[in-house]
C-alpha cells in the first residue's frame, strides 16, 4: 500500500486532500512545515511526497531541493500561485508535476495515481502521460483512450499532449499556435479551434475533457465519467 506524504499549512486542503487519497487506499501523513516534512522524510519511507510551495517556515522550493539531494522520491507540488516561471523553476529542482489551487481532488488522485504507475514501470517522469483513462506514450507518439488505441496527426498530437501536461492550466489560442505551430507560423486561431475539435472527437470516452474557456482559451480536465 503506497505511502504518501501531504505538507501543507491549510487544514482545509490537507482534510480534503487526506480524504480523497484514503479512498484510494493510500496510507496518507500530513505535516503542515517545511522543517517538519524534511524531519518525517528522513524518518518515514514514502513513496510520494505532496509538497505546498507557499510554507510557513521554509518555502516548497528549498524543501525540495534538500529531498532531492538525498532521494528520488517523486513530489507532486502544490501552490496558489499560477506564474509559469514558478512552474518551471519547480520542475528543474527535481518535482515531478505540478499542480495550481484551487483543484479538483479527483484530478490530484489521478495525478498521484499516474505519478506512481511512471515510477513503478521504471520510465522517466515525462516519458509518458496519463490523465483520466487517456495515456500518452511521448518516445513512440502513440496515444490510447480507454485502452484504444487513437490515430492521430502530427499536430493534433503536439496538442493533446501540451494540453495534456498540464491539465488545468488555461492556454490561449495564441499560446497553442506557439507551442504547435511555432512562433513564426501565420495562420489564423481558427486553426486551433478545428484541431480542438477533431481531437474531441477522437479522445471521447478517455475521462478528459477539452474545456473551452469563452474568449479566452482551452485547458484539459478529468471528467466526471473517469
Amino acid at each position: 500500500m503506497p505511502k504518501l506524504l501531504v505538507v501543507d499549512d491549510e487544514p482545509n486542503i490537507v482534510e480534503l486532500t487526506k480524504l480523497y487519497l484514503e479512498r484510494e487506499g493510500y496510507q496518507v501523513e500530513a505535516v503542515s512545515t517545511g522543517q517538519e516534512a524534511l524531519s518525517r522524510q528522513s524518518a518515514g519511507n514514502f513513496d510520494l511526497i505532496v509538497l505546498d510551495l507557499m510554507l510557513p517556515d521554509i518555502d516548497g522550493f528549498e524543501v525540495c531541493r534538500q529531498i532531492r539531494s538525498k532521494s528520488d522520491v517523486p513530489i507532486l507540488m502544490l501552490t496558489a500561485r499560477k506564474e509559469d516561471v514558478d512552474k518551471i523553476v519547480g520542475l528543474e529542482i527535481g518535482a515531478d508535476d505540478y499542480f495550481t489551487k484551487p483543484f479538483n481532488p479527483r484530478e490530484l488522485v489521478a495525478r498521484v495515481k499516474a505519478i506512481l504507475r511512471r515510477y513503478q514501470a521504471g520510465l522517466k517522469p515525462h516519458d509518458s502521460i496519463e490523465i483520466g483513462n487517456l495515456h500518452i506514450d511521448l518516445s513512440r507518439h502513440e496515444v490510447t483512450a480507454a485502452g484504444t488505441p487513437v490515430k492521430l496527426r502530427t499536430k493534433e498530437f503536439a496538442l493533446l499532449s501540451a494540453l495534456a501536461q498540464n491539465p488545468g492550466i488555461v492556454f490561449s489560442r495564441e499560446k497553442l499556435l506557439d507551442v504547435v505551430w511555432g512562433y513564426d507560423y501565420y495562420g489564423e486561431t481558427r486553426t486551433v479551434d478545428v484541431h480542438i475539435n477533431h481531437l474531441r472527437e477522437k479522445i471521447a470516452g478517455a475521462g478528459v475533457a477539452i474545456e473551452t474557456l469563452r474568449g479566452t482559451g482551452y485547458k484539459m480536465v478529468v471528467s466526471e465519467e473517469s
